[in-house]
């Protein structure tokens, strides 16, 4: 372990600095008739616009019950406000004081807490609370396809966040291997290749009595049937019957899972390793099916029977009256059970709701816009059920291509494979060109990281309830707001501390980053691009907790752009090494921040920091 992270400070440098202010502001209020708690007024100090001081306090709420317009209290408060090391003024702006920090003290204050955390700059220091994290879900009928793997980037990000935030956080996959289009492989692949349907064999292209091609893999092999073999269960009513037959078997335990999952499993691997290539892994995999099997579907449709808005309809079904919950009035009566006994995706979803409330502070499932009415039915349920606490959501948008939207069945889709492959050979180019010096493993080792990078970056920065519109140009991007740029940016700064150290600035680099440099004094006056750079820099642990409440991941690939953009105007504007003699601890130590912070989102958001590309 790093010794640097058993040190203090850490946390946000703006935290203290935001308690001091709005003890004296409601302090100042008090003395004036005003009854103000200091920790509510903190809670409303934001950032003012550019170039009009860094905290700013709204007093509106306030003025009215002193019979003083916002502009004079404003004006009263910041006149004689005690400034001391952290602030250098104090000004009314509307309704607002403004109030400009230090930079000297911002700059202590940052770095402080920058290198003695390091690798844990901007997370959280106090237990949270357990959190489940439920993403991408995707039935084992195929490949993954971009729009899906949407659904696995904001998930990935998201436990990634909250566990930096200070959660304890388990990621899942929900595996649907008893629904009608798994139980459609697992009915096709069961049969020897005699007996498929001609249809099937020469619309897929699979021979199933010869084994798998070389080089191709799993989830494409066994998912190839999948559109063929679904037609005919739609249009022949015996292969419905006997896929319906199928799944009745496996329930009653006439087939052993792992004889049924076969299929599934090798899609599901298959999946699982192309999601691997973009940084994003679980740490358990629930079966559908174990929740029929162990008892938990048939002990939540008891208890939803015996609920004051249960209805059992002419024939047997069970159905839940949710027009009392709000849903429209078309989709108000949500099916249970069919009229034979036999449940349906909602009893199987609260089962699986039911687990995870009791075990988990906070559920979180992460579902596409398409889903909506699904989910508020869902909580409906759990409501009706009693649990104190509900599962949380976020939607995201589809993901459409120029010619509409995206879509497996359609034919209309773009692979993760496809899309990661060439996004790998158009960054081989890349490297290629620009490091002559590379070995060619390192060449492949580089662009396989930067591929995957401008992907997951690319998706990540648009808020994930816009949707996209998929254009490669976008995507794959060398330039400009994407993830090889964010990542070049990492390795320029990397690039200059290893250039420091070697031109006889390693004694004073390490002592910068242990803390027992000083890196004050600051330039007098400090060029803008410094200032702003520093700035964005303390803002990361905000950022952090921002996020972790809001789910809004994309800012985080925005940030990662902000600190990048002023990281390489600050190359631009200033001379680092070489430069004045009084500079060059802190600006050292400004790049060295820098490159931390960047290291930090970077893994944050999931693209790999490079050192070198």
């Amino acid at each position: 372990m790093d010794p640097r992270q058993d040190r203090a400070p850490t946390g946000d440098p703006w935290a203290e600095l935001r308690t001091r202010v709005a003890s004296e502001v409601a302090s100042r209020l008090g003395a004036l008739g005003a009854t103000v708690r200091p920790a509510d007024l903190e809670r409303e100090i934001a950032a003012p616009p550019e170039g009009m001081g860094d905290l700013a306090v709204p007093l509106f709420r306030y003025a009215k019950p002193l019979r003083r317009s916002p502009q004079d209290l404003a004006s009263l408060l910041a006149d004689g406000f005690p400034l001391g090391r952290e602030l250098t003024s104090a000004a009314s702006a509307g309704g607002f004081l403004n109030l400009t920090a230090s930079v000297p003290w911002l700059a202590e204050a940052t770095f402080a807490r920058v290198f003695s955390a390091g690798d844990k700059y901007g997370h959280g220091t106090a237990a949270r609370g357990k959190v489940c994290v439920e993403h991408t879900s995707a039935n084992p009928t195929g490949q993954l396809h971009v729009g899906r793997s949407r659904n696995s980037l904001i998930g990935d990000t998201y436990a990634r966040v909250l566990s930096a935030a200070g959660y304890s956080v388990e990621v899942q996959f929900y595996v649907d291997d008893i629904g009608r289009q798994a139980a459609t492989l697992v009915w096709i692949w069961s049969k020897p290749g005699a007996q498929w349907p001609a249809s099937v064999r020469e619309k897929s292209g699979v021979d199933p009595d010869r084994p798998r091609p070389e080089g191709m893999k799993p989830d494409e092999w066994r998912g190839k049937p999948y559109p063929s073999a679904s037609e005919v269960v739609k249009q022949d009513p015996e292969a419905a019957r006997e896929v319906s037959e199928l799944t009745a078997r496996f329930e009653r335990g006439e087939i052993p899972p792992a004889e049924y999952r076969k299929v599934p499993k090798e899609i599901l691997d298959g999946v699982l390793a192309s999601l691997a290539r973009v940084g994003v892994h679980f740490d358990e995999f629930v079966w559908e099916s174990d929740l029929i099997l162990d008892g938990s579907v048939r002990a939540a449709v008891d208890r939803l029977s015996r609920t004051p808005h249960a209805v059992r309809e002419e024939g047997g079904a069970l159905a839940f009256d949710a027009s009392s919950y709000g849903l429209p009035k078309d989709l108000a009566r949500v099916m249970i059970t069919r009229s034979d006994g036999s449940d349906l995706y909602i009893a199987r979803d609260v089962a699986y709701h039911a687990r995870k409330l009791a075990g988990f502070d906070r559920v979180i499932d992460v579902i596409g816009e398409d889903h909506k009415m699904h989910f508020r039915s869902l909580v409906a349920l759990l409501s009706e059920m009693g649990f104190e606490h509900r599962p949380e959501v976020m939607h995201y948008a589809f993901v459409n291509l120029p010619e509409g939207k995206m879509s497996t069945r359609a034919g209309r889709a773009v692979l993760l494979d496809d899309i990661l492959d060439e996004a790998r050979e158009r960054a081989r180019k890349e490297v290629s060109l620009r490091r002559e010096d590379f070995a060619p493993e390192e060449v492949e080792r580089v662009a396989e990281s930067v591929g995957a990078g401008a992907v997951r970056f690319h998706i990540l920065a648009i808020q994930p309830d816009k949707p996209i519109v998929f254009r490669w140009e976008e995507a794959l991007s060398f330039t400009g707001k994407s993830g090889p740029f964010v990542q070049y940016s990492f390795a320029r700064a990397a690039s200059l501390l290893r250039k420091a150290a070697e031109s006889g600035q390693g004694d004073l680099l390490a002592g910068i980053l242990r803390g027992e440099t000083r890196y004050l004094p600051i330039p007098d006056p400090p060029d803008p691009r410094e200032v702003e750079l520093l700035k964005s820099l303390s803002h990361l642990p905000a950022l952090v907790t921002a996020v972790a409440e809001s789910g809004s991941v994309h800012l985080l690939a925005l940030y990662a752009h902000e600190v990048s953009e002023r990281l390489n105007t600050f190359y631009q504007s200033v001379r680092i090494l070489g430069g004045e003699t009084g500079s060059l601890a802190f600006r050292l130590a400004l790049v060295a921040a820098a490159r931390q912070v960047l290291k930090n989102v970077l893994t944050l958001i999931g693209v790999e920091p490079l050192d070198r590309m």
